[in-house]
């Protein structure tokens, strides 16, 4: 189980507000402009752009703020010019985390970082010193509801995909990040709804948590999902589902 997934679930089993849907709508609107930025407003042509708005879409964001936050990344209009960083951190227990940052302010970002991580229980480590325990792979995320998991599987490795699991109410199917938008276009395709579509940072091996390690991991995830500069993180913790729910 991906450390990027193992987050997913637990995000399911945890109640969302409305204000948590603005928090969402405001990362994935710098992704979208920092998407269009570096590869230009065309979808079928930029990969990166097309993913981050079949996230928005799969968010319910309104079709405007999408195209306002892709004109703002071509330039076409006015907007915050934001710097991508990528993180590396300890978290507590010897746990592992690689944390992508999207922010129009350098200083600001590592600060509130290395604090919310030290408040956890963990410290800021050095490029590359938990980078080596992840391998990039694209990962896309299909609901189970409406689909046969072998017809699914069919299409999807037909179309060079490295395997497909079931994880709570969706399937996820594992690519090579080269071919992660051959195996998407193939799905499209074949009519099936793709909830997200991205390359992910894939723990090599899992480091399970339990009482008071569990505790402060759940808070670090919370906390590191909770912050506007943001973007993704991976980690390879894993929590028992038993004590998730035992925590809400």
């Amino acid at each position: 189980m991906s450390g990027h997934s193992k987050w997913a679930t637990i995000k399911r089993k945890k109640e969302k507000t409305d204000a948590t849907r603005g928090k969402v709508f405001s990362k994935l609107i710098k992704e979208i402009t920092i998407a269009a930025r570096i590869g230009g407003g065309d979808e079928t042509g930029n990969p990166r752009l097309r993913s981050a708005v079949l996230a928005a879409k799969a968010a319910n964001m309104p079709a405007n703020n999408v195209e306002r936050a892709i004109k703002k990344g071509t330039g076409d209009l006015p907007g915050v010019t934001y710097e991508e960083i990528t993180y590396e951190a300890y978290g507590p227990g010897g746990t592992a985390f690689l944390i992508e940052v999207l922010t129009d302010n350098r200083n600001r970002a590592i600060s509130e970082i290395r604090h919310l991580v030290g408040k956890c229980n963990g410290n800021m480590a050095e490029a590359g010193a938990v980078g080596w325990m992840f391998t990039r792979l694209g990962q896309i995320t299909v609901p189970v509801e409406g689909n046969d998991e072998d017809e699914l599987m069919m299409v999807a490795l037909d179309a060079g995909a490295d395997d497909m699991v079931r994880e709570d109410e969706s399937f996820i199917i594992t690519t090579t990040p080269e071919i992660l938008d051959a195996v998407r276009e193939a799905l499209e395709k074949a009519e099936i709804t793709i909830e997200l579509a991205e390359a992910a940072m894939i723990p090599q091996t899992l480091v399970p948590a339990e009482g008071s390690i569990a505790r402060q991991a759940l808070r670090m995830m919370d906390q590191l999902d909770d912050h506007d500069d943001v973007t993704q993180f991976w980690t390879n913790v894993d929590i028992d589902d038993s004590f998730i729910e035992e925590e809400e």
